[in-house]
């Protein structure tokens, strides 16, 4: 990992000299306390909690394991946005399906209720006149 891209990444460059004067790479970043950030001639606490923060994300695993170069991110290997897809839940309340649920597969259960619907001499007043496909996930 270049430390002065890091630095950079942050927001800190300016402190990318005195990093590399000192020889500090990702080996010794991880050790780094808040005295060794003012040695460094990190003055502004804030800056010294930004650093610290990300020396901790960076330990934690957050960041790069130790020793790896990362190539910068290529349009190609960027995440994909993610893709909506519409999902249909079916509830089906049949009279002994519990005990029927630990005896079938979820596959050959869900088979079953939806030939029993099928089966269904009289469809429910709601589902008149709709077809049979309709009441098997409408139950």
């Amino acid at each position: 990992m270049d430390i002065g891209g890091w630095l950079r990444g942050l927001g800190l460059e300016r402190y990318e000299q005195a990093f590399r004067e000192n020889e500090i790479d990702l080996r010794v970043l991880t050790e780094l306390t808040a005295d060794d950030l003012k040695e460094l001639g990190v003055a502004a606490i804030g800056h010294r909690r930004l650093l610290l923060k990300a020396i901790a994300d960076l330990a934690a695993g957050a960041g790069p394991a130790a020793g790896e170069d990362v190539p910068a991110a290529s349009p190609a290997s960027a995440p994909a946005e993610a893709e909506r897809r519409q999902l249909t839940v079916r509830f089906c309340d049949l009279v002994g399906s519990t005990p029927l649920s630990t005896r079938f597969d979820p596959e050959d259960l869900a088979r079953l209720s939806v030939r029993t619907t099928a089966a269904s001499p009289t469809p429910s007043a709601a589902l008149a006149g709709l077809s049979p496909s309709v009441w098997a996930t409408a139950c």
